[in-house]
């Protein structure tokens, strides 16, 4: 009998465990008489969202709200009390007498959500990510739900109405801060079926009209693979115009993001990666209005992107430099009326607070309009417009602008200012002053100390050092000529430590994207919104000090559209940090060797990645102040900006070459495998030709959606280039191209690239065409091409045990020591 209640007792207190858990883990609601406490939280019922309490970034304060289940940094994308944070960890959220859902805190209740008085309430969380109030006593619907009060972020499902209450996106007022910002996106209240973003109440971006398939200025959504979302907008009864989004497939997280810096961003998870892919992000930087303040002119193209204008300086310095440039900018030599003069600023986006003189023709006359008027601070003058005058500040101007809207505009300053040329002592002048002093030193540091080190190594007499000091040994004078002689837009940040571990929320896990042997790389995000990618030098990497330097050096300067652009460096203590420009779409490996990601290349795009890449490597070897041979191109070196336009990458094996040197030789061999010209792998010798070699490479592999080396194919060891030359002499070239892109390219721009990729990759260097010879084969059908001959390394093979993405430069350099020639 004891036995028995025994049982029981074990029987019933297991039951109550299993209860409980079960309400602990597997909740998705709360109901009357319930609560959720701060470090609770109720999950959707597949787990993909969850709500809870949270802490944005480095803040303290606590807030409740919506984000992704099972993803390693929160993606928060509702949140229930934006502008009354809690200060502590004793929130409650529970019902009150009126069905109301609050947060109860510090003996205030806060409104989440109004229950209108109904009784048996339930608050529950969906999979789609919607918060909803429903209950029992009321079956025709829901009484309340978070997609009719958004926050900055839109869902699948979720709409954005014209005369619903609260369909709209209001943006938070930084990444660290959900309360209401400055941006707000809607539909157009005169009853147009378009998006607005505004800014304090002022339009500056708009979608275009819905004409039941797009919208007409961002066409793109819809014919852009790489954005697999479709837009629904629909009028009721009423004449309220709503819009919703669907993903293709539905179960692929997405979601639409107003940023605090006022931009629209699409954003995809990629499960594989466990990161965020930006797709699509609208209006560029220089389109937010008053970023840069008075007298402060934008620059998509320039970092950073706020400066002052000639004979201005920032009003408050160090903020500026830090990037917070909205207090702008303030004269440097006060107006004199009569005697001042005017400093001509061309191609920049005419302000739109002009007042248009109709009756004065002709730019002297306009001229003098202005220098009669002590109030007047500016004019312009062209055919179209004729005569325009500014009074006051001059605000949102944007600095080489090419479009509509661009005109030369002559800004009044004082005559010393002008007769100076606008620059002494303008805000412009002191920043990149700030930042090129310290650069200096640094130059001078890198060479001093490659060149004590290259002594010590030649006493010992072990190793040639011309590789290893290919860049770091450029004496001052060089260094210096070669940043003069180069596009004056070119900027180059210095960044204290501070700013770097802000923005990447002091080198958090959720923020590091990858590790190299350079150390690892983080994403940052800067005040001004800019995103960036982070490389940190790994302490005992004597090798990555050397690509440091040879990026700091030599990336810096160099300007073309398919390179990626090094914004600046940090040099405190030990830590030695690289900071390039944020690619979203991260490497073009990433897609080419992902079964499930490749149908983002289509025929169209790869061909656009191989003619940039070329045009690239043409700058490297031919356009540049020097010619530069990169010595590490592949495909994970190719990295993808929003548009999926390439840019090659690191540049830390990179090497100058003088204007009457054709090669060099190293007794130490960098690169990946698979890559590299045998003239390269066997002994050592480098020149534009082994560059063209790993261009060649790279060509077969876009064109065929598969790696050079690490496969076996038609059952014998051949790599990519034994397969192609086998296909090519059996003419059956096509049978190269990758199945997702076979029904969409044509022939004949097939067998031009295999053929000129086989050409590239030939086994004698003298054989193979230059980069210029390349691009004049790909783009005119009319050039007659000969025969490709034999290429190298037809049968080697990466060991199938080793890992796809091991392209470290040691684990490289060893097994290529390892081969033997043909």
């Amino acid at each position: 009998m004891m036995r028995t209640k025994s049982s029981c007792r074990k029987v019933i207190t297991l039951l109550m465990i299993a209860l409980w858990l079960a309400g602990c883990l597997g909740r998705d609601s709360i109901s009357v008489n319930e609560s959720l406490s701060d470090g609770r939280t109720i999950v959707s019922m597949k787990n993909v969202f969850v709500l809870g309490f949270f802490s944005p970034g480095a803040s303290n304060h606590r807030y409740i709200g919506i984000w992704h289940n099972s993803l390693g940094n929160k993606t928060i994308i509702w949140v229930g009390n934006r502008n009354e944070p809690l200060s502590d960890t004793s929130g409650v959220l529970m019902f009150d007498s009126n069905g109301n859902l609050v947060i109860v805190h510090g003996g205030r209740s806060l409104i989440v959500a109004y229950g209108q008085g109904a009784k048996d309430m339930k608050a529950t969380i969906l999979d789609s990510g919607n918060l909803v109030l429903s209950s029992t006593a009321n079956s025709s619907g829901y009484i309340w739900q978070s997609f009719d009060s958004p926050t900055d972020t839109w869902l699948p499902e979720m709409k954005i109405g014209l005369k619903t209450t609260n369909q709209t996106l209001i943006s938070w007022r930084s990444n660290d801060y959900p309360a209401m910002g400055d941006y707000k996106l809607g539909m157009d209240p005169a009853g147009l079926s378009q998006f607005i973003i505004w800014w304090r109440d002022n339009t500056f971006w708009t979608s275009g009209h819905w004409n039941g398939d797009m919208f007409s200025l961002i066409p793109e959504l819809k014919f852009f693979t790489t954005v697999p979302i479709s837009f629904k907008c629909s009028s009721n009864s009423t004449n309220d115009i709503s819009c919703t989004y669907s993903a293709n497939p539905s179960d692929m997280l997405t979601r639409i993001v107003l940023n605090s810096t006022g931009s629209l961003s699409i954003m995809q998870f990629d499960s594989l990666a466990q990161s965020w892919i930006l797709l699509w992000r609208q209006p560029s930087t220089c389109e937010i209005p008053n970023l840069c303040g008075a007298f402060g002119v934008c620059n998509n193209n320039a970092v950073p992107k706020c400066n002052c204008t000639g004979g201005f300086v920032p009003q408050n310095i160090i903020a500026y430099s830090n990037g917070y440039t909205r207090e702008g900018c303030i004269r440097q030599t006060k107006l004199q009326c009569s005697s001042d003069k005017f400093l001509e600023i061309p191609n920049v986006r005419i302000p739109d607070n002009r007042k248009k003189m109709p009756a004065v023709v002709g730019p002297s006359d306009c001229k003098l309009a202005c220098l009669r008027n002590c109030s007047c601070t500016a004019y312009a003058y062209s055919q179209l417009e004729g005569c325009s005058l500014w009074y006051g500040d001059l605000m949102n101007l944007q600095d080489g602008y090419d479009i509509d809207g661009a005109g030369t505009l002559c800004l009044r300053l004082a005559a010393s200012e002008v007769e100076s040329g606008g620059n002494s002592g303008s805000g412009h002048k002191m920043l990149w002053m700030a930042g090129v002093i310290p650069f200096v030193a640094l130059l001078s540091f890198c060479s001093l100390s490659c060149l004590l080190w290259r002594r010590r190594r030649q006493n010992k007499g072990k190793e040639d050092l011309h590789a290893h000091c290919s860049l770091t040994t450029l004496d001052m004078d060089s260094a210096v000529k070669l940043w003069e002689s180069e596009e004056a837009g070119s900027q180059f940040v210095l960044f204290s430590f501070s700013q770097i571990a802000k923005s990447t929320n002091n080198f958090s896990a959720p923020n590091k994207l990858g590790e190299g042997g350079f150390g690892p790389v983080y994403k940052g995000n800067l005040p001004d919104g800019q995103d960036i990618a982070v490389k940190r030098l790994a302490t005992n990497s004597g090798q990555g000090l050397i690509e440091f330097k040879n990026e700091v050096l030599l990336i810096a300067k160099l300007q073309h559209v398919n390179l990626v652009r090094l914004i600046g460096c940090c040099i405190q203590g030990e830590e030695k940090i690289l900071i390039y420009e944020y690619m979203p779409n991260k490497s073009l490996d990433f897609f080419l060797f992902e079964k499930s990601r490749r149908t983002a290349l289509d025929w169209a795009k790869r061909i656009h990645i191989i003619e940039g890449i070329a045009h690239g490597l043409l700058y490297l070897h031919k356009h540049s102040r020097l010619r530069i041979i990169h010595r590490d191109l592949k495909a994970s070196n190719i990295l993808l900006d929003i548009d999926m336009n390439p840019k090659i990458s690191d540049f830390g094996m990179a090497r100058i070459f003088g204007s009457k040197e054709t090669q060099a030789n190293t007794n130490r061999v960098v690169g990946t495998y698979g890559y590299m010209a045998p003239e390269y792998a066997m002994q050592g010798i480098f020149s534009v030709k082994s560059d063209v070699f790993s261009f060649g490479v790279l060509l077969l592999e876009i064109v065929s959606g598969t790696r050079n080396a690490g496969s076996n194919r038609r059952g014998r060891s051949l790599n990519l280039l034994g397969h192609a030359w086998e296909l090519w002499r059996e003419d059956r070239w096509f049978d190269l191209v990758d199945p997702t892109t076979r029904d969409s390219c044509p022939e004949h721009r097939v067998l031009r690239c295999v053929h000129v990729g086989l050409m590239c990759v030939q086994e004698n260097a003298a054989d193979r065409p230059t980069m210029n010879d390349v691009i004049s084969m790909l783009t005119s059908e009319s050039i007659t091409l000969p025969d490709p001959k034999q290429p190298a390394f037809l049968s080697i093979v990466l060991p199938t045990e080793m890992d796809a993405h091991d392209e470290s430069v040691s684990q490289n350099a060893i097994t290529i020591t390892d081969l033997e020639g043909r």
